[in-house]
């Protein structure tokens, strides 16, 4: 077998697969993006039941928390992209069954780095508050939600890195993502090596963009600290 090098790559081949590659790009920031918003959100709430400790709805919530963090992200996104029609009674398309598997997932890891910040907040901060004349509500939102959301910034941008990350799960159902567009480019030319290094860097320069982001945002944190 001839070993293959650099002398013997070709990356013209790829060329005519430049818009597909562009494409799976967009879709791959596009999922990315909104899955970080909405598990967010959900996220938020969790962890705001959590801490609130309300028995039935903190137990829903540790439940919740269990299963999308047990179980693996490809098995989620195959239950609801396969198992939505058994289930539901139609088809759902690839980008919105990712879009659901991804976000309930992301909530669920998100909800703990949120917990975790939040009660990591000294105690001495709410009693302060009360003794201001805030209540109980106002304290936790205006005083403790807010340094417990600051102290998790890094945190939550290194969840974004994962999250992009996992998107790279979502062509196992078709849709048109990054590594899609590799997989495309891979049968149109027989190559396995050029798509999947094109693919490569691409996640390795998005990451190294949040990365360096996180970098920047730790840094003032520390400043302002």
């Amino acid at each position: 077998m001839i070993p293959v090098s650099l002398a013997t790559l070709d990356f013209a081949e790829m060329w005519p697969y430049r818009k597909i590659f562009i494409n799976g790009l967009f879709n791959t920031l596009q999922l990315t993006i909104l899955a970080l918003l909405i598990g967010l959100a959900l996220g938020l709430l969790l962890a705001l039941v959590k801490v609130i400790k309300v028995p039935w709805l903190s137990l829903f919530a540790r439940f919740y928390t269990s299963v999308f963090r047990g179980t693996p992200l490809l098995v989620q996104i195959f239950l609801i992209y396969f198992g939505a029609k058994q289930i539901v009674g139609f088809n759902v398309n690839a980008f919105s069954s990712a879009l659901v598997a991804l976000s309930l997932n992301s909530a669920a890891y998100i909800s703990e780095i949120l917990r975790g910040g939040i009660q990591a907040v000294n105690i001495g901060q709410t009693e302060a508050a009360r003794s201001l004349g805030f209540n109980y509500r106002q304290s936790f939102f205006y005083v403790v939600l807010p340094q417990g959301l600051k102290s998790v910034l890094p945190a939550m941008v290194n969840e974004a890195i994962s999250l992009l990350k996992d998107t790279s799960l979502v062509s196992t159902v078709g849709m048109m993502d990054l590594m899609r567009a590799g997989m495309t480019a891979q049968g149109g030319t027989y190559l396995a090596f050029e798509p999947f290094i094109i693919v490569a860097i691409i996640y390795y320069i998005l990451v190294m963009i949040l990365t360096n982001f996180s970098n920047k945002l730790e840094r003032n944190l520390n400043k302002s600290k």
